[in-house]
Protein backbone atom coordinates (compact mmCIF):
# COMPACT_ATOMS: atom_id res chain seq x y z
CA UNK A 1 0.00 0.00 0.00
CA UNK A 2 2.90 2.36 0.63
CA UNK A 3 3.68 2.06 -3.09
CA UNK A 4 0.19 3.14 -4.18
CA UNK A 5 -0.96 5.81 -1.71
CA UNK A 6 0.35 9.27 -0.87
CA UNK A 7 -0.95 9.26 2.71
CA UNK A 8 0.59 7.55 5.73
CA UNK A 9 0.39 3.77 6.08
CA UNK A 10 0.87 2.42 9.61
CA UNK A 11 1.28 -1.29 10.35
CA UNK A 12 1.28 -3.29 13.60
CA UNK A 13 4.64 -2.79 15.25
CA UNK A 14 5.21 0.64 13.70
CA UNK A 15 5.64 3.63 15.97
CA UNK A 16 2.27 5.27 16.49
CA UNK A 17 0.19 2.28 15.34
CA UNK A 18 -1.86 1.99 18.53
CA UNK A 19 -2.68 5.69 18.45
CA UNK A 20 -3.56 5.60 14.74
CA UNK A 21 -5.90 2.64 15.24
CA UNK A 22 -7.60 4.05 18.34
CA UNK A 23 -11.13 5.39 17.70
CA UNK A 24 -12.67 8.51 19.24
CA UNK A 25 -14.72 6.11 21.38
CA UNK A 26 -11.90 5.32 23.81
CA UNK A 27 -11.96 1.76 25.12
CA UNK A 28 -13.32 0.18 21.94
CA UNK A 29 -10.48 -2.09 20.76
CA UNK A 30 -9.68 -2.13 17.03
CA UNK A 31 -7.37 -5.02 16.05
CA UNK A 32 -6.92 -3.87 12.48
CA UNK A 33 -4.40 -5.12 9.92
CA UNK A 34 -3.26 -1.62 8.92
CA UNK A 35 -4.21 2.05 9.18
CA UNK A 36 -4.13 4.23 6.07
CA UNK A 37 -4.56 7.99 6.38
CA UNK A 38 -5.86 8.94 2.93
CA UNK A 39 -4.52 12.14 1.41
CA UNK A 40 -7.28 12.44 -1.19
CA UNK A 41 -10.02 10.42 -2.93
CA UNK A 42 -7.41 8.83 -5.22
CA UNK A 43 -5.79 7.33 -2.12
CA UNK A 44 -9.15 5.90 -1.08
CA UNK A 45 -9.57 4.29 -4.49
CA UNK A 46 -6.04 2.89 -4.37
CA UNK A 47 -6.65 1.29 -0.96
CA UNK A 48 -9.91 -0.28 -2.12
CA UNK A 49 -8.26 -1.72 -5.23
CA UNK A 50 -5.39 -3.05 -3.11
CA UNK A 51 -7.86 -4.71 -0.76
CA UNK A 52 -9.78 -6.19 -3.72
CA UNK A 53 -6.62 -7.62 -5.24
CA UNK A 54 -5.41 -9.07 -1.95
CA UNK A 55 -8.63 -10.46 -0.50
CA UNK A 56 -8.80 -7.86 2.27
CA UNK A 57 -11.61 -5.80 3.78
CA UNK A 58 -11.72 -2.02 4.27
CA UNK A 59 -13.58 0.05 6.84
CA UNK A 60 -13.65 3.85 6.81
CA UNK A 61 -13.52 6.03 9.91
CA UNK A 62 -12.89 9.76 9.77
CA UNK A 63 -12.75 9.80 13.58
CA UNK A 64 -14.31 6.66 15.03
CA UNK A 65 -17.23 8.13 16.97
CA UNK A 66 -19.36 5.13 15.99
CA UNK A 67 -16.72 2.41 16.32
CA UNK A 68 -18.07 -1.06 17.06
CA UNK A 69 -14.80 -2.96 17.55
CA UNK A 70 -15.88 -5.49 14.91
CA UNK A 71 -12.89 -4.83 12.64
CA UNK A 72 -10.37 -7.59 13.37
CA UNK A 73 -7.94 -7.98 10.46
CA UNK A 74 -9.52 -5.13 8.48
CA UNK A 75 -7.70 -2.23 6.79
CA UNK A 76 -8.75 0.92 8.67
CA UNK A 77 -9.04 3.84 6.28
CA UNK A 78 -8.88 7.25 7.93
CA UNK A 79 -10.56 9.91 5.81
CA UNK A 80 -10.14 12.81 8.22
CA UNK A 81 -7.87 14.75 5.85
CA UNK A 82 -10.67 14.98 3.27
CA UNK A 83 -12.12 17.98 5.06
CA UNK A 84 -12.87 20.58 2.38
CA UNK A 85 -16.09 22.64 2.78
CA UNK A 86 -17.56 24.50 -0.20
CA UNK A 87 -20.73 26.56 0.37
CA UNK A 88 -22.86 27.66 -2.58
CA UNK A 89 -25.22 30.28 -1.09
CA UNK A 90 -27.06 30.81 -4.37
CA UNK A 91 -27.91 27.12 -4.77
CA UNK A 92 -28.33 26.79 -0.96
CA UNK A 93 -26.03 23.79 -0.90
CA UNK A 94 -22.75 22.73 0.67
CA UNK A 95 -20.20 20.15 -0.48
CA UNK A 96 -18.52 18.55 2.51
CA UNK A 97 -15.48 16.28 2.56
CA UNK A 98 -15.56 13.05 4.52
CA UNK A 99 -13.46 14.43 7.36
CA UNK A 100 -15.31 17.71 7.89
CA UNK A 101 -17.00 18.09 11.26
CA UNK A 102 -20.34 19.70 12.01
CA UNK A 103 -18.87 22.60 13.94
CA UNK A 104 -16.69 23.54 10.96
CA UNK A 105 -19.54 23.20 8.48
CA UNK A 106 -22.01 25.31 10.49
CA UNK A 107 -19.41 28.04 10.93
CA UNK A 108 -19.15 28.29 7.14
CA UNK A 109 -22.84 28.02 6.27
CA UNK A 110 -23.76 30.48 9.02
CA UNK A 111 -21.81 33.23 7.25
CA UNK A 112 -24.53 33.12 4.59
CA UNK A 113 -27.53 32.82 6.93
CA UNK A 114 -27.86 29.14 6.05
CA UNK A 115 -27.80 25.93 8.08
CA UNK A 116 -27.74 22.17 7.66
CA UNK A 117 -29.46 19.49 9.79
CA UNK A 118 -26.72 19.10 12.41
CA UNK A 119 -26.72 16.99 15.55
CA UNK A 120 -25.67 17.77 19.10
CA UNK A 121 -21.88 17.49 18.77
CA UNK A 122 -19.66 19.86 16.77
CA UNK A 123 -16.93 17.17 16.70
CA UNK A 124 -18.88 14.48 14.82
CA UNK A 125 -18.19 14.23 11.09
CA UNK A 126 -20.99 15.03 8.68
CA UNK A 127 -20.30 11.84 6.72
CA UNK A 128 -20.75 9.44 9.61
CA UNK A 129 -23.78 11.28 10.91
CA UNK A 130 -25.55 11.37 7.54
CA UNK A 131 -24.63 7.82 6.49
CA UNK A 132 -26.48 6.57 9.57
CA UNK A 133 -29.53 8.76 8.98
CA UNK A 134 -28.74 11.51 11.46
CA UNK A 135 -31.16 12.71 14.17
CA UNK A 136 -30.68 16.46 14.06
CA UNK A 137 -31.63 19.32 16.32
CA UNK A 138 -33.84 20.25 13.38
CA UNK A 139 -35.17 16.77 12.58
CA UNK A 140 -38.69 17.62 13.72
CA UNK A 141 -38.79 20.29 11.01
CA UNK A 142 -36.68 18.73 8.23
CA UNK A 143 -36.65 14.98 8.91
CA UNK A 144 -33.57 12.77 8.82
CA UNK A 145 -30.35 14.59 8.02
CA UNK A 146 -29.81 12.03 5.26
CA UNK A 147 -32.94 13.28 3.49
CA UNK A 148 -31.11 16.55 2.81
CA UNK A 149 -28.43 14.89 0.66
CA UNK A 150 -28.24 15.93 -3.00
CA UNK A 151 -25.33 13.72 -4.01
CA UNK A 152 -22.57 11.45 -2.73
CA UNK A 153 -19.08 10.97 -4.09
CA UNK A 154 -17.92 7.49 -3.22
CA UNK A 155 -15.36 4.87 -4.07
CA UNK A 156 -17.26 1.68 -4.85
CA UNK A 157 -16.16 -1.90 -4.23
CA UNK A 158 -14.42 -1.97 -7.63
CA UNK A 159 -12.21 0.94 -6.61
CA UNK A 160 -13.96 3.39 -8.93
CA UNK A 161 -14.72 6.99 -7.97
CA UNK A 162 -18.39 7.64 -8.75
CA UNK A 163 -20.99 10.32 -8.09
CA UNK A 164 -24.32 8.98 -6.83
CA UNK A 165 -27.61 10.85 -7.08
CA UNK A 166 -31.28 9.94 -7.20
CA UNK A 167 -31.09 10.20 -10.99
CA UNK A 168 -27.84 8.29 -11.54
CA UNK A 169 -28.47 5.33 -9.21
CA UNK A 170 -31.71 5.46 -7.22
CA UNK A 171 -31.17 2.23 -5.26
CA UNK A 172 -27.65 3.04 -4.13
CA UNK A 173 -28.64 6.63 -3.34
CA UNK A 174 -31.45 5.34 -1.13
CA UNK A 175 -29.09 2.97 0.72
CA UNK A 176 -26.39 5.58 1.26
CA UNK A 177 -28.92 7.93 2.87
CA UNK A 178 -29.17 6.30 6.25
CA UNK A 179 -28.23 2.68 5.54
CA UNK A 180 -24.75 2.89 7.04
CA UNK A 181 -21.37 2.67 5.35
CA UNK A 182 -21.60 -0.76 3.73
CA UNK A 183 -21.97 0.23 0.08
CA UNK A 184 -18.79 2.17 -0.68
CA UNK A 185 -16.38 4.61 0.91
CA UNK A 186 -17.91 8.09 1.01
CA UNK A 187 -15.40 10.81 0.12
CA UNK A 188 -17.80 13.77 0.06
CA UNK A 189 -21.47 14.70 0.41
CA UNK A 190 -23.55 17.51 -1.07
CA UNK A 191 -26.30 18.73 1.24
CA UNK A 192 -29.26 21.04 0.87
CA UNK A 193 -29.14 24.05 3.19
CA UNK A 194 -32.09 25.88 4.71
CA UNK A 195 -32.47 29.55 5.46
CA UNK A 196 -31.90 30.52 9.07
CA UNK A 197 -33.23 33.99 9.76
CA UNK A 198 -33.44 33.39 13.54
CA UNK A 199 -32.26 30.70 15.95
CA UNK A 200 -33.08 30.51 19.66
CA UNK A 201 -31.45 27.97 21.93
CA UNK A 202 -29.69 27.11 25.15
CA UNK A 203 -29.86 25.13 28.37
CA UNK A 204 -31.62 25.68 31.68
CA UNK A 205 -30.58 23.75 34.80
CA UNK A 206 -32.28 23.06 38.14
CA UNK A 207 -31.28 21.07 41.21
CA UNK A 208 -32.29 17.41 41.06
CA UNK A 209 -35.13 18.04 43.52
CA UNK A 210 -37.05 19.67 40.65
CA UNK A 211 -36.90 16.57 38.43
CA UNK A 212 -40.59 15.71 38.71
CA UNK A 213 -41.68 19.25 37.86
CA UNK A 214 -39.30 19.43 34.91
CA UNK A 215 -40.60 16.14 33.52
CA UNK A 216 -44.18 17.33 33.77
CA UNK A 217 -43.34 20.58 31.99
CA UNK A 218 -41.44 18.63 29.35
CA UNK A 219 -44.45 16.38 28.78
CA UNK A 220 -46.81 19.36 28.54
CA UNK A 221 -44.63 21.31 26.11
CA UNK A 222 -43.82 18.39 23.83
CA UNK A 223 -47.47 17.34 23.63
CA UNK A 224 -48.25 20.34 21.43
CA UNK A 225 -44.84 21.54 20.27
CA UNK A 226 -44.55 22.95 16.73
CA UNK A 227 -41.98 21.35 14.47
CA UNK A 228 -39.63 24.29 14.86
CA UNK A 229 -39.19 23.50 18.58
CA UNK A 230 -36.87 20.72 19.80
CA UNK A 231 -36.60 19.91 23.50
CA UNK A 232 -34.27 17.43 25.20
CA UNK A 233 -34.41 16.59 28.92
CA UNK A 234 -31.32 15.57 30.91
CA UNK A 235 -31.01 14.00 34.34
CA UNK A 236 -27.35 14.54 35.22
CA UNK A 237 -25.50 12.58 37.90
CA UNK A 238 -21.88 13.78 37.75
CA UNK A 239 -19.25 12.19 40.01
CA UNK A 240 -19.17 13.34 43.63
CA UNK A 241 -18.90 15.98 45.00
CA UNK A 242 -20.75 17.66 42.10
CA UNK A 243 -24.49 17.77 42.74
CA UNK A 244 -27.11 15.97 40.66
CA UNK A 245 -29.11 18.23 38.34
CA UNK A 246 -31.93 18.17 35.85
CA UNK A 247 -31.94 20.28 32.71
CA UNK A 248 -33.65 21.08 29.43
CA UNK A 249 -31.83 21.76 26.17
CA UNK A 250 -33.77 23.63 23.51
CA UNK A 251 -33.60 24.95 19.97
CA UNK A 252 -36.26 26.92 18.15
CA UNK A 253 -36.26 28.04 14.54
CA UNK A 254 -37.86 31.44 15.00
CA UNK A 255 -38.10 34.53 17.17
CA UNK A 256 -37.11 34.49 20.84
CA UNK A 257 -40.48 35.83 21.96
CA UNK A 258 -42.34 33.00 20.28
CA UNK A 259 -39.99 30.43 21.80
CA UNK A 260 -40.43 31.84 25.28
CA UNK A 261 -44.21 31.74 24.92
CA UNK A 262 -44.04 28.05 23.98
CA UNK A 263 -41.75 27.39 26.95
CA UNK A 264 -43.91 29.31 29.43
CA UNK A 265 -44.50 26.24 31.69
CA UNK A 266 -40.81 26.37 32.60
CA UNK A 267 -41.31 29.73 34.30
CA UNK A 268 -43.45 28.01 36.93
CA UNK A 269 -40.46 25.92 38.05
CA UNK A 270 -38.50 27.94 40.56
CA UNK A 271 -34.92 27.70 41.69
CA UNK A 272 -33.07 27.42 38.39
CA UNK A 273 -29.29 27.23 38.70
CA UNK A 274 -28.45 28.64 35.27
CA UNK A 275 -30.17 29.62 32.04
CA UNK A 276 -28.28 30.21 28.78
CA UNK A 277 -31.35 30.44 26.51
CA UNK A 278 -31.58 33.22 23.98
CA UNK A 279 -30.92 34.16 20.35
CA UNK A 280 -27.80 32.38 19.12
CA UNK A 281 -25.48 31.92 16.17
CA UNK A 282 -25.69 28.59 14.33
CA UNK A 283 -21.91 28.22 14.73
CA UNK A 284 -22.48 27.87 18.50
CA UNK A 285 -25.04 25.08 18.20
CA UNK A 286 -22.69 22.48 19.68
CA UNK A 287 -22.39 24.45 22.91
CA UNK A 288 -25.98 23.71 23.93
CA UNK A 289 -25.46 20.07 24.91
CA UNK A 290 -21.78 20.68 25.83
CA UNK A 291 -20.73 17.19 24.77
CA UNK A 292 -17.05 16.19 24.92
CA UNK A 293 -15.11 17.07 21.78
CA UNK A 294 -11.97 15.14 22.73
CA UNK A 295 -11.79 11.32 22.60
CA UNK A 296 -13.75 9.93 25.54
CA UNK A 297 -14.50 6.54 27.14
CA UNK A 298 -18.25 6.84 26.66
CA UNK A 299 -20.46 3.79 27.16
CA UNK A 300 -23.99 4.51 25.96
CA UNK A 301 -27.23 2.66 25.33
CA UNK A 302 -30.05 4.12 23.26
CA UNK A 303 -33.69 3.09 22.99
CA UNK A 304 -36.69 4.50 21.17
CA UNK A 305 -39.77 5.00 23.34
CA UNK A 306 -43.43 4.61 22.40
CA UNK A 307 -44.43 7.04 25.14
CA UNK A 308 -43.12 8.93 28.15
CA UNK A 309 -43.31 6.86 31.37
CA UNK A 310 -42.49 9.74 33.70
CA UNK A 311 -42.78 7.66 36.86
CA UNK A 312 -39.83 5.48 35.79
CA UNK A 313 -37.73 8.09 34.03
CA UNK A 314 -37.99 10.68 36.79
CA UNK A 315 -37.45 8.38 39.75
CA UNK A 316 -35.08 5.66 38.51
CA UNK A 317 -31.73 5.31 40.22
CA UNK A 318 -28.98 6.57 37.88
CA UNK A 319 -25.66 5.68 39.52
CA UNK A 320 -23.24 4.75 38.06
CA UNK A 321 -24.67 6.45 34.95
CA UNK A 322 -23.71 10.06 34.27
CA UNK A 323 -26.75 11.08 32.27
CA UNK A 324 -30.25 10.03 31.30
CA UNK A 325 -31.41 12.00 28.29
CA UNK A 326 -34.85 12.00 26.67
CA UNK A 327 -35.18 13.64 23.24
CA UNK A 328 -38.49 14.65 21.78
CA UNK A 329 -38.78 13.34 18.20
CA UNK A 330 -41.92 13.29 16.02
CA UNK A 331 -42.77 15.92 13.44
CA UNK A 332 -41.18 15.29 10.04
CA UNK A 333 -39.27 12.30 11.42
CA UNK A 334 -42.57 10.47 11.92
CA UNK A 335 -43.83 11.02 8.38
CA UNK A 336 -43.39 9.01 5.20
CA UNK A 337 -41.27 11.21 2.94
CA UNK A 338 -41.40 10.70 -0.85
CA UNK A 339 -37.91 9.86 -1.99
CA UNK A 340 -36.69 9.42 1.59
CA UNK A 341 -33.73 7.29 2.60
CA UNK A 342 -33.29 3.97 4.36
CA UNK A 343 -34.30 5.21 7.83
CA UNK A 344 -37.95 5.39 6.83
CA UNK A 345 -40.55 6.51 9.34
CA UNK A 346 -39.38 7.08 12.93
CA UNK A 347 -42.74 6.66 14.60
CA UNK A 348 -41.56 6.66 18.20
CA UNK A 349 -42.08 10.10 19.79
CA UNK A 350 -39.11 9.97 22.19
CA UNK A 351 -35.54 8.69 22.33
CA UNK A 352 -33.78 7.59 25.51
CA UNK A 353 -30.00 7.88 25.83
CA UNK A 354 -28.25 6.37 28.87
CA UNK A 355 -24.62 7.38 29.32
CA UNK A 356 -21.83 6.08 31.52
CA UNK A 357 -18.08 5.54 31.29
CA UNK A 358 -16.31 2.68 29.51
CA UNK A 359 -13.71 2.16 32.25
CA UNK A 360 -12.53 -1.29 33.38
CA UNK A 361 -13.80 -0.88 36.93
CA UNK A 362 -17.13 0.66 35.88
CA UNK A 363 -18.23 -0.83 32.55
CA UNK A 364 -20.00 -3.87 33.97
CA UNK A 365 -21.96 -1.81 36.47
CA UNK A 366 -22.87 0.78 33.83
CA UNK A 367 -24.22 -1.87 31.47
CA UNK A 368 -26.10 -3.52 34.31
CA UNK A 369 -27.83 -0.26 35.30
CA UNK A 370 -28.68 0.48 31.66
CA UNK A 371 -30.21 -2.98 31.22
CA UNK A 372 -32.17 -2.75 34.48
CA UNK A 373 -33.63 0.64 33.61
CA UNK A 374 -34.64 -0.50 30.12
CA UNK A 375 -36.29 -3.59 31.62
CA UNK A 376 -38.20 -1.38 34.05
CA UNK A 377 -39.57 0.64 31.12
CA UNK A 378 -41.11 -2.53 29.69
CA UNK A 379 -43.38 -2.08 26.69
CA UNK A 380 -42.57 1.62 26.44
CA UNK A 381 -39.36 0.50 24.70
CA UNK A 382 -40.03 -0.17 21.02
CA UNK A 383 -36.95 -2.30 20.34
CA UNK A 384 -35.73 -0.24 17.40
CA UNK A 385 -32.58 1.88 17.66
CA UNK A 386 -31.30 4.70 15.41
CA UNK A 387 -28.32 3.46 13.38
CA UNK A 388 -25.95 6.22 14.50
CA UNK A 389 -26.68 5.33 18.13
CA UNK A 390 -25.90 1.61 17.83
CA UNK A 391 -23.34 0.46 20.40
CA UNK A 392 -20.76 -2.37 20.40
CA UNK A 393 -22.58 -5.69 20.66
CA UNK A 394 -25.67 -4.40 18.80
CA UNK A 395 -26.37 -4.88 15.11
CA UNK A 396 -27.86 -3.16 12.07
CA UNK A 397 -30.99 -5.32 12.16
CA UNK A 398 -32.10 -3.35 15.23
CA UNK A 399 -32.08 -0.09 13.26
CA UNK A 400 -34.30 -0.82 10.27
CA UNK A 401 -37.80 -1.92 9.46
CA UNK A 402 -37.90 -5.48 8.07
CA UNK A 403 -38.51 -4.49 4.45
CA UNK A 404 -35.80 -1.83 4.51
CA UNK A 405 -33.28 -4.28 5.99
CA UNK A 406 -34.02 -6.85 3.28
CA UNK A 407 -33.60 -4.19 0.60
CA UNK A 408 -30.30 -3.00 2.09
CA UNK A 409 -28.96 -6.54 2.21
CA UNK A 410 -29.92 -7.08 -1.42
CA UNK A 411 -28.12 -3.90 -2.46
CA UNK A 412 -25.06 -5.03 -0.52
CA UNK A 413 -25.07 -8.42 -2.26
CA UNK A 414 -25.36 -6.77 -5.67
CA UNK A 415 -22.82 -3.97 -5.20
CA UNK A 416 -20.26 -5.66 -2.97
CA UNK A 417 -20.76 -9.45 -3.22
CA UNK A 418 -17.39 -10.21 -1.63
CA UNK A 419 -17.92 -7.91 1.34
CA UNK A 420 -14.88 -5.76 0.61
CA UNK A 421 -16.33 -2.65 2.33
CA UNK A 422 -17.35 -3.03 5.96
CA UNK A 423 -19.41 -0.59 7.98
CA UNK A 424 -19.11 -0.25 11.75
CA UNK A 425 -22.39 -2.18 11.88
CA UNK A 426 -22.74 -4.26 8.67
CA UNK A 427 -26.21 -4.89 7.26
CA UNK A 428 -25.35 -8.49 6.39
CA UNK A 429 -25.26 -10.91 9.34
Amino acid sequence: MRDVVKGRVVLPGDDGFDEAARPWAVGVAQQVAAVVEAADPADVAAVVRHARDNGSTVTAQPSGHGASGDVDGVILLRTGRLAAIDVDPVARAVRVGAGARWGQVLAETGKHGLAAPAGSSPAVTVTGFVAGGGISWFGRRYGWAADSVRAFEIVNADGEQVRVTAESDAELFWALRGGGGDYGIITSIELDLFELPNLYGGRILWPAERTGEVFEAFRAITAGAPRELSLWLNRMAPPSPSPAMVGLDVTFLGEAGEAEALLAPLEEIGGSLSDSRGPMDIADLGAIAAEPVDPSPMLARTELLNGLPVDVLADAELAPLLNLQVRHLGGALAEERPGGGAGGVLAEPYMLYLLGLRLPHLAGAVQGRQAALVAELGEAVSGRKPYTFLAPGENAAQAFHEEALARLRQIKRERDPHGLVRANFPVRP
